[in-house]
Order: structure tokens, then sequence, then C-alpha cells
């Protein structure tokens, strides 16, 4: 009760006004948390429009093969580049009394949704290949400046919101507990309504998203705007400090940051491993492995896996550091992505399911409080960057993370090429009996169905060994941020 009433004391007291030593008031906190789950709700919608090979709307829902697929993925990472470049002189060069961040959350976030909506009410029905191809792309160059920016800002609010990685750390924890909570009541709900709108066990029905999707973007985005009334950017720099960052100057200065290189490089090496993350879905589309309500009970109980990781975060930062979880958590990664190779070859067995939702529960319970960390390892490399050149640099991040896209372009014919090696072709589907307007039917037989599967599984733990390596040479400790941001302070009174 003492512990109660001392948090019920320090919540009135602290409502409006930071805690000694912190930077962040708890209205800011409630704000912050509350805010981001609306944009949640934008990021669960957009996400499932943005190309990808294996990308299950624009794949088995809209019908565009993975060949197809990647080739406008090709085209659309491409037009990606210039819009970043643009994207990233804006931030760093942004001198809105609103902050760097905080004027997108609107300015961004209205073309985002209007863009989500228009998207999914496309006539898709009556297109040709060419021409659903066409469309899709024309979207995602507009996904690529719009959401990107708006996702961006969000994210990276908390860089700016407190110079104490701990306090970061803390933050993002309540946070992360919060704003999970949309795409999870969109998870659970789905197949119920998809059930329900369709008469069918599926998800892979346009009529689905078109009733769904609209009220989910306008609700979200009017909660964000949280974000955007109750939160103040404090970096600490001098007030007279004038920002002016040029695109040469910001790419030579980024150069020097060894903790950039290190963070980047483990995201570029790994992505295979999410090749995974379609299989329990298809489990139950095309397998028909449980009922729409077994499957909401499956997602409900997936999405709780990252509940208890951010309860304890703060505690666990604070007792083993960042760099100790990363690593700890990537290794076992590759384990529990191993586990799920016998399991999917064990398809039509009662309760397979059931034992693929045990080990992807393991698996994200254990890798979800490593990925907690990324947005505040992400700031203490902010911290790093101001701390060597002078100059707070932010947006030129992700332009120089084009770079992976790139690794990725001369890479990425490998999921196609496991697709089609495994039987996801046109040839395979009109051999089946079906008509090839949607390679992905060739899932429906059990034989395609684990071959695919295994050979997805098999890229995953391949990415995850590659991911897992970089993080054994990061050394940026909590000791030597707080030093960092110490000298900072000094230099901002001169």
């Amino acid at each position: 009760m003492k512990r109660i009433k001392k948090l019920l004391n320090d919540f009135k007291l602290y409502w409006r006004v930071p805690p000694k030593g912190r930077y962040m008031s708890f209205k800011e906190i409630a704000s912050l948390s509350f805010g981001s789950m609306g944009i949640k709700f934008i990021v669960y919608c957009i996400s499932q429009m943005i190309i990808a090979v294996g990308n299950t709307l624009i794949g088995n829902t809209i019908g565009i093969d993975p060949k197809a697929l990647y080739v406008i993925y090709i085209i659309s990472v491409l037009s990606g580049f210039p819009l970043t470049a643009l994207r990233a002189r804006m931030i760093d060069n942004t001198r809105s009394m609103k902050g760097k961040y905080r004027p997108y959350i609107i300015s961004m976030g209205i073309p985002t949704v209007l863009l989500g909506i228009l998207f999914i009410w496309m006539p898709y029905e009556n297109m040709s290949l060419f021409t659903k191809c066409a469309v899709v792309l024309a979207f995602n160059i507009g996904f690529q400046f719009f959401y990107n920016f708006y996702t961006d800002a969000g994210d990276s609010l908390i860089n700016v919101l407190s110079p104490n990685s701990i306090e970061r750390s803390d933050v993002l924890s309540i946070k992360s507990i919060i704003e999970n909570f949309s795409p999870s009541v969109a998870s659970i709900f789905l197949p119920i309504v998809a059930r329900a709108i369709t008469g069918q066990d599926t998800l892979y029905n346009l009529k689905i998203y078109r009733v769904l999707f609209p009220p989910m973007l306008i609700v979200g985005f009017m909660i964000s705007l949280l974000v955007y009334v109750n939160t103040e950017e404090k970096i600490v720099q001098a007030k007279t400090h004038v920002i002016q960052v040029k695109f040469t100057d910001a790419f030579r200065a980024i150069a020097r940051n060894k903790y950039f290189w290190i963070i980047s490089l483990a995201g570029w090496l790994g992505f295979l491993e999410g090749s995974f993350n379609s299989i329990l879905g298809w489990m139950y589309n095309y397998q028909h492995a449980c009922t729409a309500a077994q499957y909401s009970v499956i997602v409900a109980i997936a999405g709780n896996a990252s509940f208890w990781n951010n309860v304890v975060a703060p505690f666990v930062i604070r007792k083993y550091g960042k760099k100790k979880i990363l690593v700890f958590t990537n290794v076992l990664n590759v384990f529990f992505i191993a586990l799920m190779l016998p399991i999917v070859r064990m398809t039509g067995s009662a309760y397979i399911i059931w034992l693929l939702l045990g080990c992807t529960f393991v698996n994200q319970f254990i890798t979800s409080l490593g990925h907690l960390l990324n947005p505040s390892v992400n700031a203490d490399i902010r911290d790093y960057q101001q701390y060597i050149t002078g100059e707070r640099i932010d947006g030129m991040f992700a332009a120089v993370g084009l770079i992976g896209n790139v690794i990725t372009l001369a890479t990425g014919f490998v999921l196609p090429a496991l697709y089609e090696s495994s039987g996801l072709n046109r040839g395979v589907a009109l051999s089946l009996g079906y008509d090839g307007s949607n390679v992905y039917d060739v899932l429906y037989n059990q034989e395609y169905f684990i071959k695919i599967s295994s050979v997805l599984v098999i890229a995953s733990v391949a990415g995850a060994i590659l991911n897992a390596i970089p993080f054994f040479f990061y050394d940026l400790t909590e000791t030597k941020q707080k030093a960092m941001v110490r000298v900072l302070k000094i230099r901002a009174l001169f």
C-alpha cells in the first residue's frame, strides 16, 4: 500500500514537471505512449501495403506472383534513394519552433492515411497483372516518402525527448507496452471479422481490408495527435545554434561513426531473418490447421510474447547493459528459429499449429527484448555523433542506411529463387489443377507447403546467424553515453 501511495503521489507531483535528474514529465510519457498507439494502428495497416517478397496482402490477396513482385520491389527501392535523401535533408535542417520531428506527425500523417485508404479501395479484381503492378508500385513510391517520413518521425522522437539513456530505455518500455495494444487488438479481431464478412476461414479477401483498414487509419491518426500536442523536444545544444547541415558534410560525418556501421551491418546482413514470418498465417489459410476463433487466440498469444519483456526491460538493462542483452538475444534467436524446421515438416498432424505457435512465442519472447533496445541504441549512436562532430545529425542516418537496400537488391534474388525452387510458380499451380491466376494456391498442397516452409525457415536461420555477429563488436556502454552528454552540456554553455 505504501508503494502504491507513493506512486500515486509521484504521479500527481510529476505530472507536468519531470523528476529530478529526468527530462520527461508523466504527462509527456503518457502522451507519447498513447499517441504512439495511434501511430501503430497506421503502421499495422500500411506495412501490409509495402512491397516485399512474401507480402501476403499484395501477393496472396491482390495476386501478384513472386517474380513480378520482386521486379516492382526493385523499382520501389530505387525510387526511395532520392526521396530518402530529400527526407534526410529536410529533417537535419528543420528550424520549426515545434521541433525536429513533431511537425511531421501532421504534415506526413495526413497524406499517409489518404494513400492507405485509396490503396485498399483500388479495383484490383478488374486489373491485369501489369496494371496491378503499376498501381501497387505508384502507391509504394508515395509510401516511400510520406509513410517512411511519418514513421521515422514517430520512432525517432524519443531520441530528442531526453538525453538520458536510462530514461529513454524506461520510457520505451512503457511506450512499447501501450503502443503494441493496437496491433494486438487488430490481429486478434481480424480473423473473426474476416469470417463474419466472407463466411470463410481466410484472410485473403480484399473485402476484409476495405471494411477494417479505413477506420483504423483515421482513428490511428487522431490518436497520434497526442504526440504532437503534448511532447517537447530537448536537444542538448546552444539556443543560438543555427542548424545548417550540407548533405556531403553529413555523409562524411556519419562515416566516422563506428557504432552506426555496427548496428546497420547487423540489419543489413540479417535481411533473410524474417523469411519465416508468413508460415503461421499460411498454415491457417491454406492448410486449415485451426478455426477462425482458434486463430484469434493464437494471434493473441503470439502478440502477448513481448509484453513481459517490456515490463522487465528497465531492470535487465540496468543490471546487464544493452550490449550483453543484444548479443544474448540474437544468439538464442538462431536456436529458436531452427526449432521451427522439424515442426513445419509435421504439417498435417493434429495440433501442429500450436507447436509452431509455441516456438514462435518463445522466439518473440526472447528477441523482443533486443528489439526494444533498438530505439535506445540508435539514440545513443546519435549522441555519439553529436559528440564527435559537434552537430546533431538525425535524418542523414536514414539516407546512409540506404546502403542496406543496395545490399538487399544485390542479393535479393535469393528469396524469389527460394520461392521458385520450392515450387511456388505458375507452372506448378497449373500442374496441380489451379488456374494459375494466383501462384500461392500451391500452398493448399501439403507437400509443397512443407517444402516451401522448410526452405524459408532455413533462410531465416542463415539470416539470424549473420545478424548476430556484428553485436559482438558494440561497446557503447551507458557510462560512456552519460559522459558524452556531460561534455555536450558543457559545450552548449559556450
